[in-house]
């Protein structure tokens, strides 16, 4: 089995350009690809799973991967998805973010001399002169096909601001300074980035000729591409200090019976012919294959000794009770008690299991937060300093555990 044929049975493919071509490149190890990131937040999410893992793959095969890191365009913010208009963030802000992203890529990928590359579209973008970029590409790009495009259609009705219209010539902009200073002869990205990324392939044609051979491929994104990592309104972050390597573990654990075997394909390296033997399992054995998807991606992630710390806390805690010996644990300073106990409202935002209080409370009246197993009748419950001493369990839901010590 080829390598792009491996690609297409996991479910990765979804648009392409140039098949044949795009075949031959990357089965021989002759592609010289990249994937573009914003930096939008400090941390990758588990949303960028397939795109790092991808990287991984290609990497594997002998291809070389180029790792965007979008400085500049996220200095605008990409449409595609949105009903709004992004925030936006400070040049300081991007710079920190990038350098979060790079740290956490090289978990993945294999940055060197002759090896994948790390580039900065700020490097390039903000030093474009604007009238000299009109009359480089502006003639490339027809507005009535730009406003046909996805990204730009489902944006029309709320409002479309020319700030946001100039993403797609950025975008393109940056497949086509790749192709001429790196070498870059494919590009990837998520099926909702089809119309951007034909932008670039259309530009580099329509500056450099027929002959440029610029490709196109898309991933096939859904509800476990660009959506996946979202739980409760709040993003899966890669970064240990943002999601627990215990919570991460546990996401991966507590995904959908139909989604398990697709996100074993997709996102994990373990072998096909193993993962469709495990389409094959019932009952039990379906929670089984969910707890191998949560110690890969959090092996590859956090590391195997992390991975294995995670999936031990999880069968003490929900194989033979409530057992708080590799319980994830939140440690509560002193000066937060006041008269010698604190609200578990408190409690819950501080260790991240409720975003605010109000959302806190709400769990709470759902009936859905224990502490030490007994149910939260009272939005006021408090915690005393002897139980912080002790131990305290607070629980949400079924499945999700921390225990509170003081500092």
């Amino acid at each position: 089995m080829t390598l792009y044929e491996e690609l297409v049975r996991r479910g990765l493919i979804a648009q392409v350009t140039n098949e044949e071509e795009i075949k031959n490149m990357i089965n021989e190890g002759k592609a010289t690809f990249y994937i573009g990131f914003d930096c939008t937040a400090d941390s990758l999410t588990a949303g960028h799973f397939m795109a790092l893992t991808l990287m991984k793959r290609l990497q594997m095969a002998g291809n070389k991967p180029i790792a965007l890191i979008g400085g500049g365009t996220t200095m605008i913010g990409d449409p595609s998805g949105r009903t709004d208009m992004r925030k936006m963030l400070t040049r300081e802000d991007i710079d920190h973010n990038a350098e979060c992203f790079r740290r956490q890529m090289e978990r993945f990928i294999e940055f060197g001399e002759g090896k994948a590359l790390m580039v900065n579209n700020a490097d390039w973008l903000l030093s474009l002169n604007y009238v000299e970029l009109l009359r480089e590409v502006g003639a490339c790009f027809s507005v009535n096909n730009m406003l046909r495009a996805e990204c730009y259609k489902q944006r029309m009705e709320r409002g479309l601001s020319f700030f946001e219209f100039n993403y797609m010539i950025m975008q393109s902009y940056d497949f086509y300074y790749l192709f001429k200073n790196y070498n870059c002869n494919m590009q990837f990205g998520g099926d909702d980035q089809w119309s951007n990324m034909l932008g670039g392939t259309e530009l580099i044609r329509k500056k450099l000729g027929k002959d440029a051979h610029a490709m196109t491929i898309t991933l096939l994104t859904d509800s476990q591409g660009h959506k996946m990592g979202k739980t409760a309104g709040n993003a899966v972050w890669l970064d240990p200090n943002k999601t627990s390597p215990y919570d991460f573990f546990q996401y991966w654990r507590n995904v959908g019976d139909a989604d398990v075997i697709k996100c074993l394909k997709m996102l994990t390296f373990l072998p096909l012919e193993q993962i469709e033997e495990m389409e094959k399992w019932e009952g039990s054995r379906v929670n089984e294959a969910k707890e191998i998807l949560a110690y890969e991606l959090t092996a590859l992630v956090h590391g195997p000794e992390e991975a294995e710390k995670a999936r031990a806390a999880a069968r003490a805690i929900f194989g033979a009770g409530t057992s708080s010996e590799n319980m994830p644990t939140t440690e509560v300073p002193s000066s937060a008690l006041a008269d010698g106990k604190i609200a578990v409202t408190d409690l819950m935002v501080l260790a991240k299991l409720a975003p605010s209080k109000g959302e806190a409370k709400r769990l709470i009246q759902q009936g859905g937060v224990t502490l030490d197993e007994q149910k939260i009748e009272r939005f006021d419950a408090t915690v005393s300093e002897a139980q912080l001493k002790a131990g305290a369990v607070v629980r949400k839901g079924k499945k999700v555990f921390v225990k509170f010590i003081l500092a």
